[in-house]
C-alpha cells in the first residue's frame, strides 16, 4: 500500500472531518514571518528526517553560523524533518549549556522554514532525560527522541517508567525511542506495547540493526501501533511490512538521491528500491573497509558524506577521542562515487 506524503514532500494526505490537520501558529521572531507547522502525527511523521552533525571550530567550540547555513540547506531541499542529540550529533560529547546551544538554533532555524525539528534526549540517567526533554518543550520542539540510559544495563521494571517520566518532562510532546544494541538491550514487542499503553505519544521508533523493528515480523507488529524507521537500504524490504521513514544520514549526503527513493517508497515500488539496495550494500561495504577498519564512528562517516557531494559545510571535525575524517578521506568517497555511485555526486 503507497505510504502519505510526508510534511514537506508534496501534498499531505486527504483526512476527513475526524482527521483534520492541527497547526500550530508560531510568534514569529525579530524580523520573522509568523508561519505554521503542520502537527506530527502518526500520518505526518514519516520520511527520511536529517539527523545532522554539529558544526564545531577549529577551537572545538559550537560554530553556530555554519550549523545554521546547514539546516537552512536541508529545509530549502525539502526534507521532512530534522533532529539533533543522536549519535551522529555527539549528544554523548556535549555539556549541557552547548546541547541548549545546539538544538535552541536547531529549532528556530526549522520552524523559520516551517519545517518540524526533533530533539534527542538520550542521556546516562532519567534526571538527565529529563532536563533534555524539559528543555526541547520550552524551545517548542516538536517531538523528542530518546534512548535507553547505556551506561547500565536498565532492569526489567524500569523500561516502562523511564519513558514515562522522560514523555512528562517534555509536556506529552510526540515520542520517538531510540532502539539500539548500544543500550545493552533492545526492546521486545511487550515492551513496546507497554510503553504506548502507559505513553499514548509515544509515535515512532528508530529501530537499528539487531533491534526487532529491523526484522519483517518485528517491523510488521510495531507499526500497528507506532510508525517504524528503518535505514534506507531495508526499504524494499521493510516497506511492504509497514516501515515509514528513516532516522537519516544519507539524506544530507545526497537528498535529491534519497527523497527520490523516499517518493518510491511511498508509491510502493519495491521492486525499484530492491534494485538501489544493490548500490547502497556496495556503499556500505567500501565504507566498512575503508573507514571502518580505523575506527570511525557514525559521526565521522556522516561528516564525509555530507561533504563528499558537497550539500553540507559542516567541519570534519568531531570531538575527541574519537577518530575524524580527513579531506584525504573525502576525496576518496568522491573517487568511489565516480567510480560506482556517480548519481551521488549530483546535487
Amino acid at each position: 500500500m503507497p505510504i502519505p506524503a510526508a510534511v514537506g514532500v508534496g501534498p499531505p494526505p486527504a483526512r476527513g472531518r475526524d482527521q483534520s490537520v492541527v497547526v500550530i501558529f508560531r510568534r514569529p521572531g525579530p524580523g520573522q514571518k509568523a508561519e505554521t507547522v503542520v502537527t506530527l502525527d502518526r500520518d505526518t511523521f514519516i520520511g527520511p528526517w536529517a539527523g545532522l552533525p554539529v558544526a564545531w571550530s577549529e577551537e572545538d567550540s559550537f560554530d553556530e553560523d555554519t550549523f545554521r547555513r546547514d539546516l537552512g540547506r536541508c529545509c530549502e531541499a525539502g526534507i521532512p524533518g530534522i533532529y539533533s542529540g543522536g549519535t551522529t550529533g555527539e549528544f554523548y560529547a556535549m555539556e549541557l549549556e552547548e546541547f541548549r546551544q545546539v538544538t535552541r538554533t536547531m529549532v528556530e532555524s526549522c520552524h523559520a522554514y516551517d519545517r518540524p525539528a526533533m530533539v534527542g534526549c538520550t542521556s546516562t540517567y532519567t534526571r538527565g532525560a529529563g532536563l533534555r526533554a524539559r528543555w526541547a518543550a520550552e524551545i517548542d520542539a516538536d517531538a523528542i527522541q530518546v534512548g535507553l540510559p547505556f551506561w547500565m544495563e536498565v532492569a526489567e521494571e524500569e523500561v516502562v517508567p523511564f519513558f514515562r517520566e522522560v514523555s512528562r518532562a517534555a509536556g506529552g510532546r510526540p515520542l520517538s525511542i531510540y532502539d539500539t544494541k548500544r543500550a545493552k538491550k533492545a526492546l521486545t514487542l511487550a515492551q513496546h506495547q507497554a510503553i504506548k499503553e502507559a505513553v499514548p505519544n509515544y509515535m515512532m521508533v528508530k529501530a537499528n540493526a539487531g533491534t526487532l523493528g529491523a526484522t519483517g515480523e518485528g517491523c510488521e507488529a510495531l507499526s500497528s501501533f507506532v510508525n517504524v524507521f528503518v535505514s534506507e537500504h531495508s526499504w524494499a524490504e521493510l516497506g511492504p511490512r509497514g516501515a515509514r521513514g528513516c532516522c537519516s544520514a544519507m539524506v544530507y549526503w545526497n537528498p535529491r538521491v534519497v527523497l527520490d527513493l523516499w517518493a518510491k517508497m511511498r508509491d510502493g515500488e519495491w521492486d525499484a528500491l530492491q534494485q538501489n539496495a544493490l548500490h547502497l550494500k556496495a556503499l556500505s561495504e567500501f565504507l566498512a573497509a575503508n573507514f571502518g577498519v580505523r575506527g570511525f564512528t557514525d559521526t565521522a562517516y556522516d561528516r564525509m558524506g555530507g561533504r563528499a557531494s558537497g550539500f553540507l559545510k559542516t567541519s570534519l571535525r568531531n570531538r575527541a577521542p574519537y577518530v575524524s575524517a580527513t579531506r584525504e578521506d573525502v576525496e576518496r568517497l568522491r573517487r568511489w562515487y565516480e567510480e560506482h555511485y556517480p548519481d551521488m555526486l549530483q546535487l
